[in-house]
Parts: structure tokens; sequence; C-alpha cells
């Protein structure tokens, strides 16, 4: 059936979009535009058109507003409004109480982007003038003409996935923190131990041979060497069982105790230096079991709120890489389409085209950064378990016509799995390679039954 309206997909889902941001800000309703801040909270009641029909400045906490918004729906209605629709700004967290108090005394509840915000301020006045009286008012403009959205619902559940979420990049940030920090102090002072391992942090033996020197001996070499290899090669095989590994690497246990006699790097800051990587090598053993308790967490909320499977399905998607994907997004079924988590992440292309010029297409950027890490990081997995993800690279990689590096095929593929996710959890079907790789179903052909 053709479209003689001309009316494309993204026009019918910017007009779904419009008709439910409608029915929370309705023209029967006034807007309350809220500037929220530590202890000084601007509010404003306006009409559609942006004239000013009350104003007050309220000194207190987010959570005390309950009177601010009794306040605005008293004035709205002394105006002649059925209605009153709160607005502010997501900064911080105080919009999340403040969307509490407006749920229930059951007034509509919209955001308005920062970003939409500062663009419109630039827009105003030649001055770019910056108050909480004009940010207040700025925001129930934007939110009279719809340039605002329906944050997502609270959900209990949902909201747990979110802060473990959370909490498990804080502790992705200290672990790289202190690798980086052993591996700093090692190169000035004792650059032999690091050429003992091929990779040293990725081996348990280098890392317990490490732990031997800095918590036995205070990282008091020679103290170490007195030790002799077959009693450092005993205690190394002690701290490598209590890491739950089965025998050491003798040939990376020999190199370490050799390199106790180098004498390559600033020596006389050594054992100094040595005593502050115990107690990051402290810091980062912590880091790494919290890390395991929070990953085991975010796996059961995905199996509490029953999207392991559908998730998982995803070949080389681990159930980690699908709960951190999730915890950004929170439930993708609220979403129209799946370029709508591509936008959210960032990942999706901003083409530059006006007449006959066509500019170089690059990516938004935009987003959460956050969820674009956790997409970014599920490439790897798939792209050595998932046949149609790597194949899709090595097209991509080798092609004549406008062959891409590897970095923007990653890009490519991690764009890909957001968009495969949000089709599986959305539909409530497993992915299928097949349809993962042609777009569609492949029907049988007639006359040959379907394996």
């Amino acid at each position: 059936m053709s479209n003689g309206s001309g009316v494309s997909r993204g026009d019918r889902n910017r007009n779904a979009r419009l008709s439910r941001l409608r029915e929370a800000v309705p023209v029967v309703n006034a807007i309350v535009g809220i500037d929220l801040a530590d202890r000084k909270q601007m509010v404003v009641v306006c009409d559609h058109d942006s004239r000013v029909l009350a104003r007050r400045t309220f000194r207190c906490k987010a959570w005390d507003l309950a009177a601010a918004l009794d306040w605005a729906s008293d004035r709205a209605a002394r105006a002649g409004f059925a209605g009153l629709t709160v607005a502010c700004e997501p900064t911080g967290h105080r919009w999340r109480v403040l969307g509490q108090l407006a749920s229930d005394r059951g007034l509509p509840f919209v955001c308005v982007q920062p970003a939409a915000s500062a663009y419109a301020r630039r827009t105003e006045d030649l001055t770019s003038d910056k108050t909480d009286d004009k940010d207040a008012v700025l925001i129930a403009r934007l939110t009279a003409q719809l340039r605002c959205y329906l944050p997502e619902p609270v959900d209990p559940t949902w909201g747990r996935l979110r802060h473990l979420g959370a909490r498990r990049e804080q502790l992705l940030e200290s672990h790289t923190r202190c690798v980086q920090q052993i591996r700093d102090l090692l190169e000035c002072v004792w650059p032999a131990a690091l050429e003992a391992a091929a990779q040293p942090f990725k081996s348990t033996t280098w890392v317990a041979a490490l732990t031997v020197i800095v918590a036995r001996d205070d990282g008091n070499l020679a103290r170490t060497r007195r030790l002799g290899l077959d009693r450092f090669t005993r205690l190394v095989r002690a701290e490598v069982t209590r890491r739950g590994k089965a025998k050491p690497c003798l040939r990376i246990v020999r190199k370490v105790f050799a390199a106790v006699t180098a004498t390559a790097g600033v020596v006389e800051h050594r054992q100094a230096a040595l005593e502050r990587i115990g107690w990051i090598l402290t810091d980062w053993e912590r880091a790494r079991t919290d890390q395991m308790v929070v990953e085991n967490r975010m796996v059961a909320v995905l199996g509490q709120l029953g999207l392991t499977d559908l998730a998982c399905s995803i070949d080389g998607l681990s159930p980690v890489g699908a709960a951190s994907i999730l915890a950004e997004t929170g439930d993708l079924r609220r979403f129209t389409s799946a370029r709508a988590v591509v936008k959210l992440a960032g990942l999706a292309p901003r083409e530059r085209m006006s007449g006959t010029f066509a500019g170089k297409t690059r990516l938004s950027g935009a987003g959460r950064p956050r969820l674009r890490v956790a997409a970014w990081r599920a490439v790897w997995g798939c792209l050595q378990n998932n046949r149609v993800y790597a194949a899709r690279y090595r097209h991509l990689t080798s092609r004549e016509v406008n062959r891409l590096k590897p970095t923007q095929a990653q890009t490519v593929v991690a764009a890909a799995i957001l968009r495969q996710l949000y089709a599986v959890v959305a539909t409530g079907q497993a992915w299928d390679p097949d349809i993962a790789a042609h777009g569609t179903r492949r029907l049988p052909v007639a006359g040959v039954v379907a394996a």
C-alpha cells in the first residue's frame, strides 16, 4: 500500500511522541517551571504563551517543594486553568524528588534537556544572561513548545539495575586507576618487574609474586633476595592458591625473583614506592571482589526482569554485558524504535546535506556516555563469538568502496548490538542469526522443507 501523503516512519514516530507530550502538557493546564538548586528554588507559573502568571522564590530543600506545588496549583486555578504541568531540568538528583512530589498530587511531570535550555538561552538575547528567574521562565517556555520529554517511569527493579550499573562503573574505574598507578610506580622505581610477564596485570602468578614482596617484605628487595628461590616459590604458590588458582607459572616466578637484583630505576625511592604499591594492591583486590558481587547481583536482577534468555540469545553478549547496557537504557520497550536507542548512546550518524552538498558523516556523540561505553565493551565478545557480527566487521574493513577503519567498524557493530537487543526485548523473540544477517526471516523455497 503506497504512502500517498509522503509521511515517513520518522514523521509518524515524531507525531506519536508529540501526542504523548500534548497529553502531559494540555492547553488547559498552566505550566510551572522550576529552577532547582540546593536551598533556593525559583518557581514560575506561566501560560502557553510564556506569560508569567506568578513568581516566587522558595528557600528550602527539594524535598520540601510540596508547598511550592500547592501554591502553583492555586495560582493556576485562579488564572482559570484546569490543571498544572510541572517542568524542570534533570540535573543532579533533585528532579527525581520533584517528580515524586508531582506524582503524589497527580500532576503531569516533564523534563527539559539542559542542552536545549543552554541553546535557547543563547538565542534569547545577545547577552546570554543566566539567572534563576530567567531559567525558570525558559523551562516553562520550552515546555509549552513541547521541547521536553517524559522521564523514565519509576520502577524499583529497573531502578536497582540502574544503581548497580553505576556502582559497577565506579569499580571499573577504580580497577583501572589502580593498575595505572602500579604500572607508573614500577616504571619509575623497578621497571624490571614489569618485564617478568608479557601481560603482568593479567597474570595471577605475577600479581601473587608482587603481593609476597610488598606484603611480607614491605618492599625490601634485599630481604626477598635472602629468601632464596625455593622459599620464594613456595610463598608465591600459597598466594596463588589463595587467589583460587591451581599452581603458579614457575617461569614468571623465576623472572620476578631474578628482577630483585636489577638496578634500573630510581633505587632510592624503590622501597617507599613498593610500600605504596602494597596499599594499591589492597584497593585493587577489594575493587575486583566488589565488582564480582555487583555483577552477580546485576545478573540476578536481569533474571527477575525475565530478560536473561532473551538478551543472552545474542551470541557473544554475556549476561553482565546485557545487564550493563540495560542499566543505562532502562526498559527498552519504552522506546518507539531501535534508532532511538542508538541515538541515546550517541552512536547514530549525523548527516550534513544541503542541496547538492554532502558533508562528512560523523557520530553525534550526544546522549549517555556510559551507555556508549557499555555497548563498546560488548563488541569484543561479540566479534569473537558471533559469526554475523564478525562477518559484518570483515566486510566493512575489507570492502573496496568506502572501507572503514577498525574502530569505525567496531562502532557500527556496537550500534547493531543496541538495535538488535532492542528488537529481541521489544518483540519477546530470541535473536535469530538469519534475521540479523539479512534483516528479515528467509522463508523456505517452495517444495523445500526448512531444516
